[in-house]
């Protein structure tokens, strides 16, 4: 199975797994799972610590590549057909580019996003895990 982590199933993942819904912990943790991210995440993730809403344990840039290669998680490069998909999407009326690339990257790749945000969860035209 193929998944796409948002941000927030990043972070989980990695500092507070026990936040992941159950569901997502065990399809995370089953061998033939190919876990793949986007680098959109990268940037929210950046952004969240230059505000202060997140502290990690060494630069964010470390972080995110040293989890991303330590869990063997692929990264989705953010090519044009990811940008305009990102601003094609049938009925999506959030506003914030990162979720849009991350919404458009899983309906490319046709894989659910590992998800608890809720306009994701309850965006009808891509598949949620959570």
């Amino acid at each position: 199975m193929n998944v796409l982590l948002d941000t927030c199933a990043i972070l989980w993942a990695v500092i507070e797994p026990e936040r992941l819904s159950e569901k997502a912990r065990s399809i995370l943790s089953r061998e033939d799972t190919q876990v793949q991210v986007s680098p959109i995440s990268c940037a929210e993730i950046a952004c969240a610590v230059e505000r202060g809403r997140i502290e990690l344990d060494r630069h964010w840039k470390l972080w995110f590549r040293h989890f991303v290669d330590q869990n063997a998680w692929r990264l989705v490069s953010i090519d044009l057909r990811i940008v305009e998909e990102s601003y094609s999407l049938p009925e999506y009326s959030h506003r914030d580019p990162a979720d849009r690339i991350i919404v458009a990257t899983a309906r490319l790749l046709q894989c659910p996003v590992v998800t608890a945000d809720r306009q994701m969860v309850q965006y009808p035209h891509v598949d949620v895990v959570w």
